[in-house]
């Protein structure tokens, strides 16, 4: 469980510290932005890791017990998250993570009518979703601050884009973000909703193999 703890606390650490300007900035001196994003990504993997062999080997010590109606929110909210996910990554975003504002165009932003950052409420679906039916110690030390960093990182991300940009390119850019109708769908094309559906289906072929566990209901 310490080691657990530790790794979470480094995952944050990780993803805290970079995000600030002087830090960014030191290391793309030292290092060129090349030099600095790929040691950041090796890091960044090497915490990951880190994180997921704690969580594999933590002791179970239960919180709450599993009841059959739990298996079926992740169930759910992880179609969603995969469509959110396959959204947000292909799709041109100047507001938040993910492949950058080149080709976004205001008039029709696709799943930013929705959301400005599908990526972000992704992992607010994955992870409170998960902590639904884990009942544990351990499950509740690694999903409940994802949870937390996913639940802030809009309103970051927001101030961020905000300063950047400037108040009135921001405004004019995010006219009709956060509009919800039924055009969305097909802003967002089905080959983009396809592909939410597919890593679904991946996900839940996978997921007996990786984690060791069906995630289908009894």
């Amino acid at each position: 469980m310490t080691s657990l703890i530790l790794a979470m606390l480094a995952f944050l650490t990780s993803h805290a510290i970079p995000a600030r300007p002087r830090f960014r900035d030191a290391g793309i001196r030292l290092l060129d932005t090349v030099g600095y994003h790929l040691a950041y990504s090796a890091l960044s993997l090497a915490v990951t890791a880190w994180l997921a062999v704690a969580f594999a080997h933590a002791p179970f010590i239960p919180l709450w017990d599993q009841q059959p109606w739990m298996r079926w929110v992740p169930l759910a909210a992880m179609f969603f998250a995969c469509q959110l996910i396959v959204a947000g990554i292909t799709s041109p975003n100047p507001f938040s993570i993910g492949m950058g504002g080149r080709g976004f165009d205001p008039e029709h932003p696709g799943i930013l009518r929705l959301t400005r950052h599908p990526l972000f409420w992704a992992l607010v679906l994955w992870a409170g979703a998960h902590m639904v039916p884990n009942g544990d110690l351990a499950a509740l030390i690694l999903f409940a601050p994802l949870l937390l960093l996913a639940l802030a990182g809009p309103a970051l991300m927001e101030r961020k884009r905000r300063r950047s940009l400037g108040p009135e390119p921001f405004a004019a850019l995010a006219l009709r973000t956060r509009t919800p109708s039924w055009g969305v769908l097909g802003e967002i094309g089905p080959w983009r909703l396809g592909g939410g559906a597919a890593l679904y289906g991946m996900l839940l072929f996978l997921h007996p193999m990786v984690i060791g566990v069906s995630p289908l209901p009894n």
